[in-house]
């Protein structure tokens, strides 16, 4: 299913999400966007990042706003968010079933 967001720059972007995805993406996007202004800055989104059981550096965190702001505005915006959290939960996946290999071979 085809969803379409509109980002905080106005174009609108096509990913692939379930309903279910979009739903949880957007109630953890409200709880981490902690100032409430549809985006979340550096520290927002490491304390989400440290939620969501990772401990990244605050290198780690610039990249991962390098990657995925797409309109360059140091901020991830709701419609990058999703992006992110796809793109994450394809490499917990790959690795899940990489180590499932690992211990039935």
């Amino acid at each position: 299913m085809h969803r379409q967001y509109t980002n905080n720059s106005g174009s609108t972007e096509a990913e692939e999400f379930t309903q279910e995805e979009l739903q949880e993406f957007a109630q953890a996007f409200k709880m981490f966007d902690k100032d409430g202004n549809g985006t979340m800055n550096i520290k927002e989104l490491g304390v989400a990042m440290r939620t969501l059981g990772m401990n990244p550096t605050e290198e780690e965190l610039q990249n991962m706003v390098n990657e995925y702001d797409v309109d360059g505005n140091g901020k991830i915006d709701f419609g990058e968010f999703c992006k992110m959290m796809k793109e994450m939960n394809k490499e917990t996946d790959q690795e899940l079933i990489r180590l499932a290999f690992k211990y039935v071979t």
